[in-house]
């Protein structure tokens, strides 16, 4: 799909709706595409400008600043399409919400091992320290704050031990699979992998009367 444009700030593309509000998902679209056909291109991140964005995506560098307020921030939105949503939590017990995010965590390490451009993308990142922390504040932290909260639910209904801090809990669930999804590139994903890893560690986890 050609995301080419007159280089104008009207914030349309051909055959487009009328912009109208600022806030326009069919030019927000337009803009991370724009971003996504770039690197797919083969143009690193520190090559990435904001003009260069807005020449690609048929819009005006004042559409893409009243989105984000820089370069940084448009590109971690860039990479947070890219992976697998947040989970929907079931909310039916703790063991199905701790699964649902360890789910979550699989299959983006699978995504980023099958996807050459995801993986170019987050060794730019990790290059780019400003980048690098936006992209933690902005969807790692808010993960792990969703997990850790999950387990002090668990703490305060009788499921999970009280004497263990519900931070160390979380880095026992999650820390095997980020191990399997960054630091062993060749190690198994299989199906099945998040079940077994929380019931597993839930056995230390639950109160010792239980």
């Amino acid at each position: 799909m050609s995301l080419a444009g007159s280089g104008t700030d009207s914030g349309t593309q051909p055959g487009a709706p009328t912009r109208g509000r600022p806030r326009s998902e069919a030019v927000e679209r337009a803009i991370t595409e724009g971003v996504m056909k770039l690197l797919e291109e083969g143009v690193p991140l520190a090559e990435l400008s904001i003009e260069r964005i807005a020449r690609t995506a048929g819009v005006g560098k004042a559409t893409i600043y009243r989105r984000w307020p820089g370069k940084e921030e448009l590109f971690v939105d860039v990479v947070r399409a890219a992976e697998p949503p947040d989970p929907e939590l079931p909310g039916v017990s703790l063991r199905d919400d701790l699964v649902a995010m360890l789910e979550q965590l699989r299959q983006r390490g699978l995504i980023a091992r099958s996807s050459a451009l995801l993986h170019n993308v987050f060794a730019q990142m990790k290059s780019s320290p400003k980048v690098w922390a936006a992209y933690h504040a902005t969807v790692v932290e808010p993960r792990r704050r969703k997990q850790v909260d999950i387990l002090r639910r668990g703490q305060e209904n009788g499921e999970l031990r009280t004497d263990l801090d519900a931070e160390l809990m979380n880095d026992m669930l999650v820390g095997p699979m980020l191990l399997r999804t960054v630091m062993r590139a060749d190690a198994d994903l299989p199906e099945g992998l998040s079940e077994l890893l929380v019931d597993t560690v839930l056995v230390a986890l639950r109160p010792a009367d239980s």
